[in-house]
């Protein structure tokens, strides 16, 4: 396992008690990854730096540690452009990686599937363009012969133009299985589907194994569940599609997003969102905003969203009177739930069950009189 040191800033947007909870969950993101964080550093600065990001004086404390305690790796919490990339790697003398960086990383491991591979390699392809000032890549020798080469190209131009002649077949690419997936889709007729979004590690894909009686992956890191799954599943006789869904993050970077888009057509398509939360986060409404914030650019209109707040049994009577009340204030339809511990499921499941089977009986009104109410 490589050990690794973590680098944020508190500035104007995010202040303390921000950064040490964006740094926790970046130790986590590096975890996951397979680096072990022994220390981190943070600096308060109104805005980072165009040359090194953070000053030359902290930079010199990291290089120090570094040396000190042979760092295989220093990651920042921030995105890094090409610029201080080169910078910092050239005062440090060891691996620099980003916060984007690493969570494409992470994705790379745990794609699975053509159409996962290929929406990660898009997303990595479309992150490495505008650094190629620092890399030096060489990605491939170029073919000989007339026209093959204009006079002077540099290596660096030679890179660009191999990424963006693989941007391009990637897109190609992602659009033929885009295409399948929307045939599938169709072939599903029109049953009732029900989507889990949320934060990355909540519980998704614990309570679409319990709701489905299925063994979808579940796993207590970060993005265990890259590609979406979607299992049938029956409530008093009214059935309806359930769908398992790719993590949101904070910052999640931009590229990830656009390549993602299709997967997460499942989420656009759905008639109800089972937006779930992690109720036992000390930060869980910022974790809530940044999935709203994600799902207001992907959705058109609003749709029906049941609030699921798992993790119930690790919820203080004080933290629960809390959230209980934000809700009803928001008017919100929402429950409690232990998805390990099976607590609380049959009123999740009477939740699901209200708002599914009004809508299956407007879209087979035939079938009212043959499934039997509660």
């Amino acid at each position: 396992m490589e050990k690794a040191v973590i680098v944020g800033l508190i500035n104007q947007s995010q202040d303390v008690n921000q950064t040490k909870e964006y740094l926790d969950e970046l130790a986590f993101l590096a975890l996951t990854s397979g680096a072990n964080v022994i220390e981190r550093f943070t600096q308060r600065l109104k805005q980072p730096l165009p040359n090194t990001f953070i000053g030359k004086g902290k930079l010199n404390e990291i290089k120090d540690f570094v040396k000190d305690h042979h760092i295989d790796l220093v990651i920042f919490d921030d995105d890094l452009s090409a610029t201080q990339l080169r910078n910092i790697e050239k005062m440090l003398a060891c691996k620099i990686l980003d916060r984007s960086n690493l969570i494409l990383d992470i994705f790379a491991s745990r794609a699975r599937t053509a159409h996962a591979k290929t929406q990660v390699e898009l997303a990595q392809y479309q992150y490495l363009l505008p650094r190629l000032t620092r890399m030096w890549t060489h990605l491939e020798r170029q073919k000989g012969g007339i026209g093959m080469r204009g006079p002077g190209e540099t290596q660096i131009e030679t890179d660009r133009r191999i990424i963006n002649q693989k941007i391009s077949q990637l897109k190609d690419k992602l659009e033929k299985i885009d295409k399948q997936k929307f045939i599938q889709r169709k072939n599903r007729g029109n049953a009732i589907r029900v989507s889990l979004v949320g934060y990355t590690n909540v519980g998704k894909s614990t309570i679409m194994n319990l709701l489905s009686k299925s063994d979808v992956f579940a796993e207590n890191k970060l993005f265990a569940t890259l590609d979406t799954t979607v299992r049938k599943v029956v409530i008093e006789q009214v059935p309806f599609l359930l769908t398992d869904t790719v993590g949101f993050i904070r910052k999640l970077p931009h590229q990830l997003i656009e390549s993602f888009k299709s997967t997460l057509d499942e989420v656009r398509e759905s008639d109800v969102l089972i937006h779930v939360v992690d109720a036992s986060h000390e930060f869980y409404q910022d974790q809530v905003d940044s999935v709203n914030e994600t799902l207001n650019e992907l959705l058109n209109e609003p749709k029906p969203v049941i609030f699921c707040f798992n993790k119930m049994d690790k919820l203080s009577s004080q933290n629960y009177d809390a959230i209980v009340n934000e809700n009803r204030k928001l008017e919100q339809e929402f429950v409690f739930i232990s998805a390990v511990k099976k607590t609380n499921i049959d009123n999740f499941k009477q939740k699901i069950f209200e708002l599914v089977k009004d809508l299956h009986y407007t879209r087979f009104p035939f079938n009212k009189t043959a499934i039997k109410y509660i």
